[in-house]
């Protein structure tokens, strides 16, 4: 074996040039597939964090009435459940029971109990529909973090201020300090003082969502009692699911996860993957074609050192291993360039695109897959020399020689 290695090792280093060229195609095959890989990984991750950085990831609400059997003598007969009322809002009671178990839930970060509404900004003759979101003082930053986003004002969210993003602001032409009438559909009426205005950058909640205390919707919106909704924010979100089906059946409520929410998003995501694979495969397919072409050209330019070892009694196996080493030198070292390269281009984009807010490329080298490309472009260019191999193992001495 040690001989044949060195007769593998001799072949490659006899022709420099052309070794370089071969093991260059390699390693640009291998840079391909580390950036699509890390490209790939890089945008799920941050289109994944983009879509729960501001979005509970497991949300509670009251459970839903639903139509169901029930048994009787004579067997079971469909019930069909009450239609809900238009007037009376489904709430959630005993929720400072539902709440403790929730934030007890292992995973579970924190927990936001909320009530929710809807309602008209009035300022003169200027009117804005608004979703009013009732949160606890402490809790104004669990789910999303809108202090950070303040651009005027405090995040001050006292019984009688509210908060408002910049579009609304600007609809109503209110400023920090100004009393906005405030009136809910339950007909409930109250002057506010605008405490602060935020900017998120999505329309919708810079347009259309008001923060208040929630001491206060309550008394707006008409809950005495209970509240909307429990969102949670988890330590990690891809436990959502399971945490998800886990308090839907401690708590009997209705829970939903990020992912129940954002089907669409998965969707576009597997469909993302799948380009990319193709893109992979295609590159795997290149360098195997790349090095099985060019030791079948060795093998052609080779045919007469081939007839003389032969003559002098090398085996077939021993011609075969020579070209299955040669494509196995190939592999590994082409490979190894290929991800030491595409590691530092990877590293190399995300950091020349890096911007002043401190977003950049969405690429994350560390999702390169380095060790799966070197393994299948090793075992590809072993793969792809057996044909060489079995060529050179056909030659025929006594023919060569004679030519």
């Amino acid at each position: 074996m040690r001989f044949a290695i060195k007769v593998a090792w001799r072949y490659l280093a006899s022709n420099r040039t052309q070794t370089a060229l071969l093991l260059g195609g390699v390693a640009i095959g291998v840079l391909v597939f580390v950036f699509m890989t890390a490209l790939i990984g890089g945008l799920r991750v941050f289109l994944i964090v983009q879509t729960t950085g501001n979005i509970a990831h497991v949300t509670l609400e009251p459970p839903e009435r639903v139509a169901r059997l029930i048994a009787t003598d004579g067997g079971y007969t469909p019930l069909v459940a009450t239609v809900a009322s238009n007037t009376k809002r489904a709430q959630i009671f005993a929720w400072q029971t539902l709440l403790y178990a929730a934030e007890t839930t292992p995973g579970v970060k924190v927990a936001s109990p909320q009530i929710n509404g809807n309602a008209f900004l009035v300022k003169g003759e200027a009117i804005s529909p608004v979703l009013l979101n009732g949160l606890r003082a402490d809790r104004l930053d669990a789910i999303s973090a809108i202090t950070p986003k303040i651009i005027a004002g405090k995040a001050q969210l006292d019984i009688d201020g509210i908060l408002i993003g910049a579009k609304l602001a600007s609809n109503l032409g209110l400023r920090i300090g100004q009393p906005v009438v405030v009136r809910s559909d339950r007909g409930r009426v109250r002057t506010l003082t605008v405490r602060a205005v935020y900017r998120t950058g999505v329309g919708s909640l810079d347009e259309r969502v008001a923060f208040v205390n929630i001491q206060l919707a309550r008394t707006l919106l008409d809950l005495p009692q209970g509240i909307s909704q429990i969102e949670l924010k988890l330590d990690d979100v891809n436990a959502a699911p399971g945490i998800a089906t886990a308090l839907g059946r401690t708590t009997g409520l209705k829970a939903t996860s990020w992912v129940d929410r954002n089907a669409q998003l998965f969707v576009a995501l597997n469909s993302q993957a799948q380009t990319g694979s193709l893109i992979q495969i295609f590159s795997l397919i290149t360098i195997v074609i790349g090095v099985s072409s060019a030791l079948l050209l060795t093998t052609y330019r080779r045919r007469g050192e081939i007839a003389i070892m032969r003559s002098m009694g090398i085996s077939r196996v021993f011609v075969v291993s020579v070209f299955i080493l040669q494509g196995l030198f190939i592999g590994l070292l082409g490979a190894s360039i290929g991800a030491g390269a595409g590691y530092g281009f990877c590293i190399l984009l995300a950091n020349l695109s890096r911007r002043l807010d401190g977003s950049a490329f969405p690429i994350d080298p560390a999702q390169g897959g380095y060790v799966a490309v070197i393994v299948l472009t090793t075992l590809g260019s072993v793969l792809a020399a057996i044909l060489p191999a079995r060529a050179a193992a056909r030659v025929d001495p006594v023919e060569v020689l004679n030519q």
